[in-house]
């Protein structure tokens, strides 16, 4: 346990727990609270600004993936000084990270191009949620959702928690990425960015899925819809019209 909290330092006991039993330890969840308090392996948590209150504004979507993508920005700066930020693109149903852009200046036409060739990937959204941005509200963008017939949802300025699924993950992203890794050139944030978007989307335990990883839940999705997989709810029981009432009771 101390091995794998070294390695994961953001991760709690729960998910220390699950990656346990993935290399064959299996113990009772509380013994393994036990031993985490125990150790001294409980994650201090970091102080952040308070945020603005608000309910999610976007029109419901059919709960199914590739639905309805979130867009966000994140700011970080090199041990040199110079600055960067990263463009992150979340699936709002399976919470895979879809991608992950960084360099040192984003546009409106560079947002439009990951955009484009995401969706030559994948197929295209319903809807496409952010904030009002610079970049995301440019003439490029206004055109482009347009042409491209998706629904772009912009959130109430001041509003955070209207963009509550990619605002979650660039808080996973900041806590255990960017905070815890000295950048020093643009090619080597970019080699780790990937491998921790890897990481999180084939490895790390996610708690709203039932502690799955985004990959996994995907592909059980996919599965239960090319009927694969038995429906959920059992099939109901062949009606009997041998006419016999119901006995009653007390």
């Amino acid at each position: 346990m101390r091995e794998l909290a070294q390695q994961r330092r953001r991760f709690g006991y729960r998910r220390l727990h699950i990656l346990l039993r993935r290399d064959g330890i299996t113990i009772n969840r509380k013994k393994t609270q036990r031993l985490y308090r125990e150790e001294g392996l409980t994650v201090r948590r970091r102080k952040g600004r308070k945020r603005a209150v608000g309910a999610r504004a976007p029109a419901p979507v059919l709960a199914l993936p590739n639905q309805r993508w979130s867009l966000d920005f994140v700011h970080d700066q090199m041990a040199t000084g110079r600055r960067f930020r990263i463009l992150n693109i979340v699936d709002d149903v399976t919470r895979e990270c879809l991608r992950a852009v960084l360099d040192t200046s984003i546009s409106g036409k560079r947002v439009v191009r990951e955009l484009a060739d995401l969706i030559a990937e994948r197929g295209a959204p319903k809807m496409i949620v952010s904030d009002n941005g610079t970049e995301l509200t440019s003439n490029a963008v206004l055109a482009w959702s347009g042409d491209a017939g998706v629904e772009w949802h912009y959130i109430a300025p001041g509003k955070p928690t209207q963009n509550g699924f990619v605002e979650s993950f660039n808080g996973r992203m900041r806590d255990e990425l960017l905070n815890e890794t000295l950048f020093f050139t643009v090619r080597q944030a970019r080699s780790i960015l990937a491998c921790w978007v890897d990481d999180y989307n084939t490895e790390r335990p996610h708690s709203s899925l039932g502690y799955a990883t985004p990959a996994a839940f995907a592909a059980e999705f996919e599965k239960q819809r090319a009927g694969l997989n038995p429906p959920v709810a059992s099939p109901a029981l062949p009606r009997d019209n041998n006419g016999r009432s119901l006995v009653a009771v007390g």
